[in-house]
């Protein structure tokens, strides 16, 4: 068993990718509700609508909010918003409670990587910004312990409370199946996981570095080289997204990524059971005949 503070998870193994889980009967207590979506004139007019939830979310709490980071396009213009407030005082009572944490990073890789998500978030959102902060939890990915160093970081955030924005976005993938946080199709993701460690593809690697150079990240050569021998990635699961008290989803660049289109009408279109004992029952039934979808691929 690894405790995380609050709870006891199990590491659970599909083929090569490692779960860390509460078991399978956790999906139960989960009720299928209503998509609320907007479509917005223009990727500003998003960044404003993320930055409002923020502020919505900061006000209900009578603690200190806590965030999840969104990487790639989707949250950008939230970030320069936040970047550019955090350089006045406009913004301070909120910072100066935030607790910050990513979603997902590439591993093994030294911390201070120009290929890295936190190089980007900083590159992204400023230095004031980071220094405002109450707190900033990345994912540590310098270590020989991945899976030892993912369970400090559930525990962490289990002790602050638990999730109050999960930003979300949509990454393209063919065949309707797009990824959240790096959770595919396939992966073996249950409703119970909190968090996985998952071998990555060469071809996913060139495109994150392919990426990272368009958007203006400073790479060396060295970190190119460390970054092309990552082999894993490290992420939050399906229960850490379920278990947020804000799940907020952006698609900013969906004219030039059929994928997100055709899966979001995929998610539109499909109809998912409210009885959570029948979904679990159709999960257990689809794992058993072999398929290593999501919970949401059997409604």
């Amino acid at each position: 068993m690894l405790a995380t503070g609050r709870d006891k998870m199990t590491r659970r193994q599909f083929g090569e990718n490692v779960w860390l889980t509460r078991g399978v009967a956790e999906g139960a207590q989960y009720r299928a509700q209503p998509l609320a979506y907007e479509v917005l004139d223009s990727e500003e007019a998003v960044g404003r609508a993320q930055f409002e939830e923020l502020k919505r979310a900061a006000l209900e709490k009578e603690g200190d909010p806590l965030i999840i980071l969104l990487g790639g396009r989707e949250a950008q213009a939230l970030y320069r918003i936040l970047g550019d407030k955090a350089q006045t005082a406009e913004i301070d009572d909120l910072l100066k409670r935030l607790h910050v944490f990513t979603q997902d990073a590439l591993a093994p890789m030294r911390m201070d990587n120009g290929l890295s998500f936190v190089r980007d978030f900083e590159r992204l959102l400023g230095e004031d910004f980071f220094r405002k902060v109450k707190s900033f939890t990345p994912m540590q990915t310098d270590t020989e312990d991945l899976e030892g160093a993912l369970v400090r970081y559930l525990g962490k955030l289990d002790s602050l409370g638990g999730i109050d924005i999960f930003f979300l976005g949509l990454g393209p993938e063919a065949g309707a199946a797009s990824h959240l946080a790096y959770i595919k199709p396939g992966s073996g993701a249950a409703v119970g996981d909190l968090a996985g460690v998952i071998p990555i593809s060469s071809s996913i690697l060139e495109h994150h570095i392919k990426k990272f150079k368009v958007g203006g990240s400073k790479v060396t050569e060295e970190d190119e080289a460390e970054c092309r021998r990552a082999s894993h990635i490290l992420m939050l699961g399906p229960a850490a997204i379920l278990e947020a008290r804000r799940i907020v989803q952006s698609i900013v660049d969906a004219s030039t990524a059929p994928g997100k289109r055709q899966s979001y009408r995929r998610l539109l279109e499909t109809e998912i059971s409210n009885d959570p004992p029948h979904r679990l029952r159709n999960w257990m039934r689809i794992r058993a005949s072999g398929c290593g979808c999501m919970e949401t691929c059997a409604p």
